[in-house]
């Protein structure tokens, strides 16, 4: 029987992403050899909102080129190359998943970050770096499959120096209801996690952060799907998006996503942070 973590691993392991996204590329008309971060953000901003909430989020904690920080979670990288790219800052990415920090690797290398950009295989409730080594940290998009979210906090916690930044960007519940699956995160409720906000700030304080400044998100998440699904009504997808991670799947698990935001079940949430 696997583990949370395996069945996690084999939910979001594509098999051929980096062919996928190669491809998307070329179609997109970018050539491979002069490749640059910002080239890759339809396809590496894999959460709600993609490149504009990674930039509303990087903004409320002061990133700065001496900073070193961590991405729990990072998936094939995105938000990563754009904190290094663009505050100049180095960043550690951790995932658990070993195809998603294998693309990563490889994209980093393509747009000549890999010197200032690194990623490992590793488990956010167990990671694999000594106490007080981060200045910051960002999680986007990553607890819905956690389970012990207050092993997560802690673990985040352990890892950053007083006072450091956390800054949190995830789905989360907002009222009861029967959520409509498949989602981009589960193909089932047996392997979605979603905490509530007040249940997602008690493991943050227990584990000794700070919440800073708190925002629903959810208007502004339905705002982005909305002009996805109108572009792609009016164009079909395009060769470079978040649709790759998802397959022939893609189009009934964003509709899914979108329908429980619209009623109320679930918004992404803003959390800024300082470990105490």
């Amino acid at each position: 029987m696997m583990s949370i973590e395996q069945e996690v691993v084999r939910h979001w392991t594509h098999g051929s992403l980096e062919e996928a996204i190669r491809n998307g590329l070329i179609a997109s008309g970018h050539s491979l050899d002069s490749l640059q971060p910002d080239d890759l953000a339809p396809v590496d901003e894999f959460h709600m909102g993609g490149r504009e909430a990674t930039v509303h989020l990087a903004e409320k904690i002061e990133l700065k080129p001496d900073m070193t920080v961590l991405d729990v979670g990072s998936g094939i990288g995105g938000p990563a190359r754009f904190f290094a790219s663009h505050y100049g800052c180095r960043v550690v990415g951790i995932d658990v998943t070993p195809e998603y920090v294998d693309v990563a690797e490889s994209l980093t290398a393509m747009v000549g970050f890999a010197g200032q950009v690194a990623f490992k295989t590793a488990s956010a409730t167990a990671l694999p770096f000594d106490a007080e080594g981060f200045d910051a940290a960002m999680l986007i998009h990553v607890a819905m499959n956690i389970a012990d979210k207050q092993a997560l906090c802690a673990e985040v916690a352990r890892v950053l120096k007083p006072r450091g930044a956390f800054a949190v960007y995830e789905v989360m519940r907002t009222s009861d209801g029967d959520l409509s699956y498949p989602v981009p995160w589960a193909e089932t409720a047996d392997l979605s996690f979603l905490a509530t906000p007040t249940t997602f700030r008690k493991a943050l304080e227990r584990s000794g952060f700070t919440v800073v400044a708190e925002e629903n998100r959810r208007d502004f998440a339905l705002d982005f799907f909305r002009r996805i699904r109108t572009r792609m009504l009016e164009s079909g997808p395009p060769p470079l998006g978040i649709h790759l991670h998802m397959g022939s799947a893609a189009p009934e698990k964003i509709a899914n996503m979108i329908d429980n935001m619209e009623r109320g079940l679930i918004a992404p949430v803003e959390m800024i942070c300082r470990r105490t």
